[in-house]
């Protein structure tokens, strides 16, 4: 089951409120999401480990979120469902079995804002790689640019990690490759 992004749910909700900035069931929205987010916020401050961070979403995060779902099941019906405020409540309802995921999960983010913004030099590159010179090379660059990303993410030197586990790449067996990831060379670079 692939994970739902509250940032996204979030995002109906803040544009309900910039139609009608009175709009007070909107608002309460975009608050209780927010408070949702501040509980990430306070595992990621607070450095937890993805146990730890999960005991803290279940006895903060799962009654907001139970909260959440009841208040759009409250007020689906008084709602058009053309109108900004409407459109906010189907789209998370319809969304609604994904965006509990991190609950069950705590290696889930809430949002995929990260990967999204990882993503974007590469979509608006797309265009110049068109003609990379064969139909093998989309492939090629989407593994290599996975491990760029990977290496930023995990605050790898890039050029050194490539250096270490390129050279003589051709001639090693399928069996080492899973010791050459980021995360298993940035391990044993740690021990």
């Amino acid at each position: 089951m692939s994970a739902g992004c509250w940032a996204h749910a979030r995002r109906y909700f803040v544009d309900a409120v910039k139609v009608n900035k009175l709009d007070v069931v909107a608002i309460e929205f975009v608050k209780r999401m927010n408070d949702l987010f501040a509980v990430d916020g306070e595992a990621r401050d607070g450095n937890l480990p993805l146990e730890a961070r999960d005991e803290l979403r279940q006895a903060k995060a799962a009654g907001l979120v139970d909260g959440i779902h009841d208040k759009l099941l409250a007020v689906k019906s008084t709602l058009l469902p053309k109108s900004k405020l409407g459109q906010a409540v189907d789209y998370t309802l319809g969304q609604w079995i994904r965006l509990k995921q991190f609950l069950k999960h705590p290696e889930i983010e809430l949002s995929n804002n990260l990967a999204e913004n990882s993503m974007r030099p590469i979509a608006v590159g797309r265009k110049n790689w068109i003609h990379v010179g064969s139909v093998e090379a989309g492939p090629k660059v989407a593994a290599i640019l996975s491990v760029v990303e990977t290496c930023k993410r995990l605050e790898i030197p890039v050029r050194e990690y490539l250096a270490d586990v390129l050279p003589g790449m051709a001639d090693r067996k399928v069996a080492e490759v899973a010791a050459l990831t980021p995360m298993a060379w940035k391990s044993r670079r740690s021990a």
